[in-house]
């Protein structure tokens, strides 16, 4: 005999595929509507959308969005990734649109796709925006960054001696652990520099560690999920940062000499604060920490990303190694025991035009989202709806007005007759623009020439071609597939 299940059992299973039926159909409408003329799925995947697709495989799923919109004309295409709906953004004009129009009416920079609870001076928009700016200026001085390189060489020779160390015999070595080490204590000492105990660096390393690989998985903020402990991550990274912040704002206070961003910034801040009746907005410890997280995130995964591909490019491009090695031994020699100076530095033009077109030909932040806090219109035929999360493509943009756009040439930032730095400067958003512009370009620029002058000048280095080893990888910021892995011998008698 069969037993029937009771009538309102059946009753609740029908009012839940009604309901589940209801939300596919408004969902696959809604999506419709704001899709509008734009190319992209005809029918998406309830709540998820394409988001498997999008952490199983990022470089093909931005590849896919980016033919779509070459193929339409339209420079744009739709997707919808968890619960939101995304316009893709190709054409570079576009972009320049969305960044120009970074206001609380408009667009707002997000850093990242789920991160508005990861950041903070992404979210400052106006006078706010400015006067914060204003105040960080004096980070980015020549005088700073002369600063800043004595203690990036320092660093950087110290972990290539132990990468050397570590690979004696005759293997290969995927550089991007090194190159992301680097970084990290670069970044670290640079910007909070003796206020950071060894015992705070190493919980500094985890917790950074744990933001990164919230940033690579679903964005589910609850308890065992990658994104809740990325989440709380930060809270520990900006409360550290915000107790370096409040010992630097006491020695610059006492009369101390600068050591590094933070004392830089403090300095003049201090004087602001004391001569104030009221403390001014945006100076309290804990949220100057989150600001310097801000900066430490822009600077950590985007330099790994290019000290790879300068190395990657440097090893399949013998001719502009040797000019690179030539002009840095003109004027310095890892045997003299001494770092190169700020003035010598900037007589490293060649070196200095390699690392523009490194970052031209893999912009380390492949992708720039921002939110539309309101309708937006952003061509005659389409309005970008509120909520939408819209990704001007920095990648796509790099491959667009340049002369001969997929090769790697040093000639179009060296050449006094090309100058294509200036010609195509609408298509180089590396760096972003507009009033969100990175504050950080000319350290990061510094940083790349300065690692590329002293790598070259002790390394012999050869790279390990395998099947698909440059291929784009997302972690988050675009690295070779393979890490760059190369072949390192020992080129100078010491250093």
């Amino acid at each position: 005999m069969v037993e029937l299940l009771p009538v309102g059992f059946m009753d609740w299973l029908a009012l839940a595929v009604a309901v589940a039926l209801y939300y596919f159909l408004v969902e696959q409408l809604s999506y419709r509507r704001k899709k509008g003329a734009l190319p992209g799925p005809s029918l998406v995947v309830p709540f998820l959308g394409s988001i498997v697709p999008m952490i199983r495989d990022p470089a093909g799923f931005w590849d896919t969005q980016a033919a779509r919109a070459k193929k339409s004309g339209a420079g744009l295409a739709a997707d919808f990734v968890v619960g939101r709906f995304i316009v893709f953004i190709r054409d570079s004009e576009l972009s320049h649109c969305v960044f120009a129009n970074v206001r609380p009416d408009a667009f707002q920079f997000v850093g990242h796709p789920f991160g508005k609870d990861l950041f903070g001076i992404f979210y400052l928009f106006g006078d706010e925006h400015k006067d914060l700016r204003r105040r960080m200026a004096p980070n980015f001085t020549p005088r700073t960054l002369s600063t800043y390189a004595a203690v990036q060489q320092r660093i950087i020779l110290a972990h290539i001696r132990r990468l050397l160390d570590r690979n004696r015999r005759s293997v290969a070595a995927p550089i991007q652990v090194t190159c992301r080490n680097i970084n990290l204590e670069t970044s670290q000492t640079v910007f909070v520099g003796p206020y950071l105990t060894e015992e705070a660096r190493e919980r500094f390393d985890k917790d950074y560690a744990l933001f990164n690989a919230g940033l690579l998985a679903m964005p589910v903020d609850l308890p065992g999920f990658a994104f809740r402990r990325a989440k709380l991550a930060v809270a520990r990274l900006v409360r550290t940062l915000g107790e370096c912040v409040r010992q630097s704002k006491a020695r610059m206070r006492a009369g101390g000499e600068p050591e590094c961003l933070a004392d830089y910034w403090m300095q003049a801040l201090v004087k602001e604060i004391d001569a104030a009746a009221t403390p001014p907005v945006h100076t309290d410890d804990v949220e100057l920490g989150g600001f310097l997280f801000d900066f430490l995130f822009a600077a950590q995964d985007a330099s790994t990303s290019s000290l790879c591909w300068a190395v990657a490019a440097l090893a399949s491009h013998p001719d502009v190694l040797a000019r690179v090695r030539a002009e840095v031994s003109a004027v310095w020699s890892p045997e003299s025991g001494e770092p190169i100076t700020s003035e010598k530095i900037q007589q490293m033009k060649y070196t200095h035009a390699v690392a523009r077109e490194v970052v031209r030909y893999r912009p380390p932040a492949a992708l720039v989202p921002h939110i539309a806090a309101e309708p937006f219109q952003l061509t005659e035929w389409y309005t970008v709806p509120k909520g939408a999360i819209v990704f001007p493509s920095v990648y796509e943009s790099s491959f667009q007005g340049f002369a001969a756009a997929d090769e790697f040439d040093l000639d179009r930032f060296f050449s006094e007759e090309r100058r294509e730095d200036a010609v195509c400067k609408r298509n180089f958003l590396a760096f972003g623009a507009g009033a969100h512009q990175c504050m950080g370009q000319r350290y990061a620029l510094n940083h790349l020439a300065l690692f590329m002058a002293l790598f070259v000048s002790v390394v012999d280095f050869k790279r390990d071609w395998t099947e698909g080893c440059d291929e784009l990888v997302y972690a988050p910021a675009v690295m070779p597939r393979d890490g760059c892995a190369v072949y390192l011998q020992q080129r100078c008698s010491s250093f």
